[in-house]
């Protein structure tokens, strides 16, 4: 049976049986099969799973990482085998992604926890917690594949393109990489399936978990409960400045929106700008979040890119990609991006990354 998968070779330079992985298990199908498929090959597994919030019982359903996940992970370690281990991380959680959430909307940008996530929590705590065991690779069931040529670690897409990852994964480091695998990456999701219901998986026919997981009711309602302040009552403005309306608070709003605004205007109106200073949401035509430069921060670049360097980049996790040229800027650790296309509701907050073919080269944060 295993036979008929394309597995990615996670360690050249060693036997199975030498190689101790931490599997990062969050109760899904997806990390379940990574761990059940590294078991069978012959190598040392220790499943682990944070518990990243949810300890009061309000963990949503569908959701990962808390509430009946960890217990279908437990399941899935002892049925296979394999030791498994919950590591509470529900303060470092809290700080680093739920706090950073709220932070973002009341800076007026869009937010993507699950990059910071991956770029705290699971990569930088777990792969301490990988090394404090003496393990040898740090296993995850992301779709992104991670290849080896002459010497160099590439992070590159996955085979299955509508179940990519390597978006979510732009600020892994070269450093992380080298400690880092994902094994799905060359497989298809029916694949997953397939494999989990032959390991004889329970919950092989389990969904995947869908929207960000630690928000158990609306966007809104979340943040309101995080920072009260962002459901004050402000103004409605065009980008000319003229009041066109009132809105209740700003966390109901996000670049490129356009309903809800409850606005009568002779065209359709769209978010431009969230004005976080005057607690103002700019509101104008679609032609004015048409846009072809960007600044990017907060780089990571897992190949430097050369000065005028051509590459695609993805503006959301959504975007099949638009072609683009990267310039240096003046000032520290930022990017300009310049599109050959213009592009529609480039969103601060969300991410810009660059891709050489398959490969991703890195990115950074979108400021303007």
């Amino acid at each position: 049976m295993l036979k008929e998968f394309e597995i990615e070779p996670l360690l050249k330079d060693k036997a199975p049986h030498q190689t101790k992985a931490i599997v990062a298990m969050s109760g899904g199908v997806d990390s379940s099969v990574a761990a059940a498929l590294l078991y069978n090959l012959g190598y040392e597994v220790i499943g682990v799973t944070l518990q990243l919030y949810g300890s009061d019982g309000n963990a949503r359903k569908g959701a990962c990482c808390a509430g009946q996940d960890i217990y279908d992970a437990k399941y899935v370690a002892e049925s296979v085998g394999f030791p498994h281990y919950i590591l509470n991380y529900e303060e470092i959680f809290k700080k680093e992604v739920i706090e950073d959430f709220a932070n973002t909307y009341m800076r007026g940008e869009t937010p993507i926890p699950c990059v910071r996530c991956n770029q705290t929590v699971k990569f930088r705590d777990l792969l301490q917690v990988t090394k404090n065991l003496g393990a040898d690779v740090l296993v995850t069931g992301h779709y992104v594949r991670r290849l080896e040529e002459n010497g160099e670690v590439k992070l590159c897409r996955s085979i299955d393109k509508s179940k990519d990852q390597s978006y979510f994964l732009f600020a892994t480091t070269e450093e992380q990489l080298k400690l880092l695998r994902f094994p799905l990456g060359g497989f298809y999701k029916s694949d997953i399936r397939k494999l989990a219901k032959y390991f004889g998986l329970q919950i092989s026919e389990k969904p995947d978990s869908q929207d960000i997981c630690f928000v158990s009711e609306s966007y809104s309602k979340t943040i309101a409960k995080l920072a009260p302040q962002s459901v004050q009552k402000g103004k409605i403005v065009d980008i000319h400045g003229k009041v066109l309306g009132e809105h209740s608070g700003i966390v109901n709003f996000t670049v490129g929106q356009r309903r809800g605004l409850c606005i009568a205007h002779n065209e359709p109106l769209y978010v431009i700008k969230i004005n976080t200073e005057n607690n103002e949401v700019v509101v104008g035509p679609i032609n004015a979040l048409m846009q072809k430069k960007i600044l990017v921060k907060e780089l990571n670049w897992l190949e430097q890119p050369k000065e005028g360097m051509e590459v695609t980049v993805k503006l959301r996790s959504s975007h099949a990609g638009s072609s683009a040229t990267i310039y240096s800027t003046d000032e520290k650790n930022k990017a300009c991006v310049i599109l050959n296309d213009d592009y529609f509701g480039i969103s601060p907050g969300q991410a810009c990354v660059a891709y050489k073919g398959e490969q991703v080269i890195g990115g950074g944060w979108i400021c303007s």
